[in-house]
């Protein structure tokens, strides 16, 4: 038990080391383009870098805690420490999954042809970016504070019926507000995730209907060419189906194992890794489709 534990502590601070440099990387990368050379600014930008920072956060107070329970340190958690972890993990993980919505919304908005319903929004995005992120930090502030009730540190008591035990701390159903408050975050949720969907559809039809007309227009040499701007929707379609891939893996083993009359120990560990999958690769995927990116840290290095 002792040689697992060691185990999967090592799989977690290897996983949160990989998360937080990726991402901090990502971040500084952003902040420098935005602030120093702000000829090349785009408003997209401050949404990767709040998606980064969310990330960070998620990555975080996602694994930290279990990395000390697995070595030994779980007795340092106590209620308040139990009840601060979960709501700023549950709290980041929801600023990253409204970003990356807006994301994928900013990005379908921006390269919809001009004679869309949606081309009278392209001058107003810029400005809808700050009010935004506020709107999501106060939202899920508000939404997840009602959950820390429902939160205790785990006890050495098997947990029989629904409720979520992890490996620091335990959720049960008759703590929680209501059915009807579960039933909201899920709705929620859901809700983003098929506006990602969707908006990732409508860019793949827009990318298909662009490349006919190249086709058309220039030699097979230009059109094989992609345009910076479809350089990024690319991307952004990677990040999206990355998410809704490791989202929904997570989302079944979590209902699973709420749900189930007994609990098996064993599968924790998989949801751990799980949630954090996402936040972890997501500025690979952006760093392997940016030359931009790739030619500013190969500078530095």
């Amino acid at each position: 038990m002792i040689a697992r534990n060691t185990i999967l502590g090592f799989v977690l601070i290897s996983q949160i080391c990989v998360g937080f440099i990726g991402n901090s990387l990502l971040f500084v990368f952003y902040v420098y383009m935005y602030f120093i050379h702000s000829h090349l600014r785009k408003p997209i930008d401050l949404i990767f870098m709040h998606l980064t920072l969310g990330n960070i956060l998620t990555v975080v107070f996602s694994l930290t805690p279990h990395i000390m329970v697995y070595f030994g340190a779980g007795n340092a958690i106590n209620a308040v420490s139990c009840k601060a972890f979960l709501y700023l993990y549950r709290l980041s993980r929801a600023i990253s999954i409204c970003t990356t919505s807006l994301l994928s919304t900013f990005q379908a908005i921006t390269i919809s042809p001009r004679n869309s319903k949606w081309a009278w929004l392209k001058s107003r995005l810029s400005m809808c970016i700050f009010p935004s992120f506020l709107f999501f930090w106060i939202l899920n502030m508000l939404i997840y504070i009602h959950l820390i009730d429902a939160e205790a540190p785990r006890t050495n008591v098997t947990m029989v019926g629904a409720g979520y035990f992890q490996s620091y701390c335990r959720s049960e159903v008759r703590n929680i507000p209501s059915h009807s408050f579960v039933s909201f975050l899920l709705i929620k949720d859901i809700l983003l995730v098929i506006i990602m969907i969707c908006t990732s559809l409508y860019m793949v039809s827009v990318l298909r209907r662009h490349h006919r007309r190249a086709q058309h227009l220039h030699s097979p040499s230009l059109s094989a060419q992609p345009s910076p701007e479809n350089k990024a929707t690319h991307s952004i379609l990677l990040v999206v189906s990355c998410f809704v891939l490791f989202y929904g893996l997570n989302s079944l083993m979590t209902l699973y194992i709420f749900y189930a009359p007994q609990k098996n120990p064993n599968l924790y560990p998989i949801t751990v890794i799980l949630s954090s999958c996402y936040p972890t690769l997501c500025p690979f995927v952006l760093m392997k489709n940016s030359k931009i990116i790739s030619r500013f840290y190969s500078s530095i290095l």
